[in-house]
């Protein structure tokens, strides 16, 4: 089978042990591969398989984020596309952001780079669909901030609380708040 097959399994892995606590021996069990097997597949070892789904997350960020940001549809419909795909991702705010995860422990110093084209990627899109909108650049920019900090600050909390209703709720509630103006904010 392609190394493709096995990228669902690294997620789950990653998700539940981080980078650190997946071991060999787990990602084994998990993908149902020898460690020979493992190694003709990933011969970068368990580096490369992190790469493959990071690999994985930036087409996906790109067919799904990305195209729901860009497509027809005034801002509102675009953002409330890009928070159904992110509902779907995080399976309703069941599953933690790998990315996140990946920035914790030894793998923050090999990963960050990819980690932050993601994150990066992802706040200019948003930031685009605002200022098509008529928002001032510089607020754009802080408003996608604002929003990846929202969606992933819930996501640990809903971990935490083992509750996803944080992220839902943030989840409904970011199209209006992205577009609200600034005056707004300060009362």
């Amino acid at each position: 089978m392609p190394k493709e097959t096995y990228i669902p399994h690294l997620i789950r892995l990653f998700r539940q042990y981080g980078y650190d606590g997946a071991t060999l021996s787990k990602i084994s069990e998990a993908t149902g591969l020898g460690k020979a097997s493992l190694y003709h597949h990933f011969p970068g070892g368990k580096d490369e398989m992190v790469e493959a789904v990071l690999d994985f997350f930036q087409q996906w960020l790109a067919q799904n984020i990305l195209v729901a940001l860009s497509s027809q549809g005034d801002a509102f419909t675009r953002l409330r596309r890009m928070c159904d795909r992110l509902s779907e991702l995080y399976e309703g705010g069941h599953q933690p952001c790998l990315s996140a995860i990946l920035l914790m422990g030894s793998a923050r110093d090999i990963f960050h780079r990819q980690v932050n084209s993601l994150f990066r990627a992802w706040i200019d899109a948003i930031a685009s669909v605002l200022i098509e909108d008529g928002m001032d650049e510089e607020l754009a920019k802080s408003r996608g901030e604002d929003a990846v900090i929202a969606i992933q600050g819930s996501l640990i909390l809903s971990q935490g609380l083992n509750d996803p209703s944080p992220f839902m709720r943030v989840i409904q509630q970011l199209p209006i708040q992205l577009r609200r103006e600034k005056s707004d904010f300060s009362s």
